[in-house]
């Protein structure tokens, strides 16, 4: 059975970036729905309840009933893409990226500023609902994408690791930030823990 990431920080603690009500609604009725509806299609599907979800997600062709592929396709990447992105939140969390990390990211785009930029214009730019990505390779280089509904790279790509997200779904920020996408995702580099995004650039080089 899937379960959703355990947060290390009160829902009240990311204030006044991201908000406690929307932290409520966002983890407790939408990420815990998308967990709830993906393990009840697992369960349809026996051969899958051994799978991690991240080998659930690039071999969802192999799952021939249409309306269960598109099921998993759906809830398992909101569970995903969710466990992903309060994973790499925290109120008190390292401002910048180090070791390896950074020295790629400078050689990929110049600047941590410029990948900040230039990851932010992807998710200001996702039309509707969405996520932008930062993925890895597995020789660690790097690459900005965007998705649309609750698709991510493993979907997309097949071969990169996502290891940084921003939720430009409307239930990540309305509430607080109403319109002004903008706004939230300024406010989102201000909770990102970089340690957390250091540790998953590694694993996924190993």
């Amino acid at each position: 059975m899937f379960k959703q990431i355990e947060l290390e920080y009160n829902f009240n603690e990311l204030e006044p970036y991201i908000d406690e009500q929307t932290m409520q609604t966002h983890y407790g009725k939408h990420h815990a729905t998308y967990t709830s509806n993906l393990n009840a299609a697992v369960e349809k599907s026996p051969g899958l309840s051994e799978k991690t979800i991240e080998e659930i997600l690039r071999n969802q062709d192999s799952i021939t009933d249409q309306a269960l592929r598109m099921a998993i396709r759906n809830n398992g990447g909101g569970f995903y893409n969710h466990n992903l992105y309060f994973g790499i939140l925290s109120p008190d969390g390292n401002k910048e990226p180090a070791g390896a990390l950074k020295k790629q990211i400078i050689e990929t785009f110049d600047s941590v500023e410029n990948l900040k930029n230039k990851l932010s214009a992807a998710a200001i730019s996702r039309f509707g609902s969405g996520w932008a990505w930062l993925s890895t390779d597995n020789a660690g280089k790097l690459q900005i994408s965007s998705t649309p509904n609750q698709d991510n790279p493993f979907m997309e790509e097949g071969l990169l690791t996502p290891i940084l997200c921003i939720d430009v779904w409307e239930h990540a920020y309305y509430l607080k930030y109403k319109n002004l996408r903008a706004d939230y995702i300024k406010a989102f580099w201000e909770v990102l823990d970089w340690s957390k995004v250091n540790k998953l650039y590694e694993d996924a080089k190993m």
